[in-house]
């Protein structure tokens, strides 16, 4: 039992039982210097509140990692004031043995306007001749329909997830909101500082609704159908060189339908001639 838990059981028990304070300390089991003491240091206006909406839209992320999007927002508060109101809040994340989840409340988000406006991200699966398992990255900008990137390895972290986002934005600016589920990969420390110092937001789709990432999942389907589904990749260097040879056809020769059957890389071009951006230094 907490401290404060302490404190309020000695009242409870000299308001409702009539005995003296003396007597109901001795009963609970505490000095009484414990049960007259009274925080000094006032609680920061709107700290409370604030914790638990983050906790609402985080409901994945523990005490610490709430702590961090409070110093973020310039509460200065220290992580043991944040843990101690993350209990008497009932904040406690439960533990999943099964799925790795965020499961907030979501709502959607509009329809981009733009290139380089909203990206979408996913990872695809496959074997190697050897039997090992193969991950691709796949990256999509919605407006545009263009594939971005495709990562290949064996094991791709939220750290080189970062990585690959850091190299595409020396070529052309980094969008407002990138759209991700609710992996490990895109759900852990690495991507969030990521995006935080690059100012992005990562949007999480409902845990089960892949039909809210729906650009990247139309994308996969072709990337499956055409590629991964014919293709027998003797190691990860055969793989890489495959699907990037893949990926550039797909931007250049296919028309697609929404984009009056133009092919992605003609439409982006339609697109940066009639609204240029400025250059990237």
């Amino acid at each position: 039992m907490t401290p404060a838990a302490r404190r309020e059981a000695v009242r409870v028990v000299v308001e409702q039982l009539g005995l003296s304070q003396r007597r109901a300390c001795r009963l609970v089991g505490i000095h009484r210097s414990v049960a007259r003491y009274r925080p000094s240091r006032a609680e920061p206006p709107g700290l409370r509140q604030r914790l638990k909406e983050l906790a609402a839209e985080r409901r994945r992320y523990g005490y610490r990692r709430l702590w961090v999007l409070l110093r973020r927002e310039d509460f200065m508060v220290n992580h043991k004031r944040v843990y101690r109101l993350y209990r008497e809040e009932g904040l406690a994340v439960r533990r999943r043995r099964r799925k790795r989840a965020c499961a907030a409340q979501r709502v959607p988000t509009p329809m981009p306007s733009g290139r380089n406006q909203r990206w979408s991200m996913d990872f695809m699966a496959d074997t190697l001749a050897d039997g090992r398992r193969l991950r691709v990255l796949t990256l999509v900008d919605d407006f545009t329909r263009e594939c971005l990137a495709t990562e290949v390895d064996t094991s791709l972290p939220g750290a080189r997830v970062a990585r690959v986002l850091d190299r595409i934005a020396k070529s052309r600016p980094l969008p407002e909101t990138i759209v991700v589920d609710n992996g490990p990969e895109f759900a852990g420390r690495a991507l969030d500082a990521w995006a935080y110092r690059r100012g992005v937001r990562l949007h999480f789709i409902e845990p089960g609704k892949p039909s809210q990432n729906a650009f990247v999942e139309s994308f996969n389907g072709k990337f499956r159908d055409e590629c991964l589904g014919v293709q027998w990749f003797k190691n990860r260097i055969d793989a890489r060189v495959a699907i990037e040879n893949w990926r550039k056809s797909y931007n250049q020769v296919p028309p697609h339908s929404s984009l009056n059957n133009l092919t992605p890389a003609h439409y982006d071009r339609t697109i940066s001639t009639r609204n240029p951006e400025p250059a990237i230094f």
